[in-house]
Parts: structure tokens; sequence; C-alpha cells
């Protein structure tokens, strides 16, 4: 008898589950590449033409438009790469879910950002604060539906991303980062895994 070890899944069933997931995806998929290349374009254009110092940020007391540009501004190519890196992955994760969902995401992030650009003493920019929205909607949604392929994300993204939580609390944000930012970002995404929550059909209330 021969004995088959389930440890490593073979190539050919790892392709398959990626198929499922690109073709889950489909067109979606080019959001997020498309939202990054207004914010690459607008550091780009920043660097090269204004040397740095054309930023489009939150500010207290600013412009509206402040509130609208902000997650398309930041301060140097670093910390726009920094962001990039955990945008693209964590939209994609909860774009499995639909387009409504990553556009209640978005919606979020900018009712929750009107308070902070009413009462906060500080500008910020950068799209941390959607990052953590991201992370903040993974993390409800599945303990909401608990439905399988919500749920899963929602583990997923707890074990994955779970050291973002701390970015949370001032004492452990580095100077200079925005954790008000971070905890406004968070909010919407809850929120929007709220807005987005329907209670399955014949469940009752006890």
């Amino acid at each position: 008898m021969t004995m088959v070890s389930m440890a490593n899944p073979s190539p050919v069933r790892q392709r398959r589950g990626l198929d499922r997931l690109l073709s889950r995806l489909g067109g979606t998929a080019v959001i997020p590449l498309l939202i990054l290349s207004v914010a690459w374009g607008q550091e780009l254009v920043d660097q090269i033409v204004f040397a740095g110092n054309w930023n489009l940020p939150m500010l207290p007391g600013g412009s509206f438009l402040g509130v609208l540009t902000a997650p398309f501004s930041h301060a140097d190519l670093g910390h726009l790469l920094g962001n990039s890196l955990w945008f693209l992955p964590l939209s994609w994760l909860v774009l499995l879910k639909s387009w409504h969902d990553y556009l209640a995401v978005w919606v979020g992030v900018y009712v929750m950002a009107i308070p902070v650009w009413l009462f906060s003493s500080n500008g910020s920019h950068g799209l941390s604060g959607v990052v953590f929205a991201l992370v903040g909607y993974l993390i409800v949604i599945g303990f909401l539906e608990r439905r399988p392929l919500p749920l899963l994300l929602s583990l997923f993204s707890l074990v994955s991303y779970g050291g973002f939580l701390p970015g949370l609390l001032p004492f452990f944000t580095p100077a200079g980062v925005s954790w008000i930012g971070h905890v406004s970002g968070f909010a919407g995404g809850v929120l929007a895994a709220l807005a987005v929550y329907r209670e399955p059909a014949g469940m009752t209330r006890r």
C-alpha cells in the first residue's frame, strides 16, 4: 500500500487554487493598481518637479480637499513604497469578497477622516490609514458573517497583519507618524464591515 503525503499540495493543485482566486478577483484586481498609479504619479511629480515640496495633506483647519487628497500624498518615495507593499495584498483580499465591500472601506476611511480633520491638531497624509482600514474590515467581517470565505479572510488577516494593531496606540507609534490617522482608518474599516454585513435570511434573534 502506498502512502501519499498531504503536507505539500502538488504544483497542479496549487495552480488550480491560484486560478480560482484570480478568477474570483477578475477585473477588479486592477483597481488597487490604478489607485497606486495616482499616488505614485503624484509622488514622482513631487520629487522630480517640486523637489519633495508638493504635498497634499489633510491639515487641521485646512481645505476639505485635503481630506480627499491625503491618501494619495506621501512624504517621500520610501514612505509610499512601504505603504504600497501592504496596500496591494490587503486590497486584493477585500476584493475577494466584492468590489462593493472595497468601495465601502474607502467610504469608511473618508467618513472617519472628517472628525480627525475637524478636531486633530496635527496634519497627516499617506495610505497607511487605508491600510489600517483594510485590516480592520478583514478582521471584523468574518466574525460578523461566520461564513467560510469571510471567516478565513478574518483569521488569515488576524494572524498575518495582527502585528499592525500596536500602531493604533500612541506609545507604540514612532515620532512623526499619525497614530490618530491609523485609528480613524481602522475605525473606518470596522464601520465598512458593519455597513455591508447583512444577517442571513431566516436567522432569528433571541
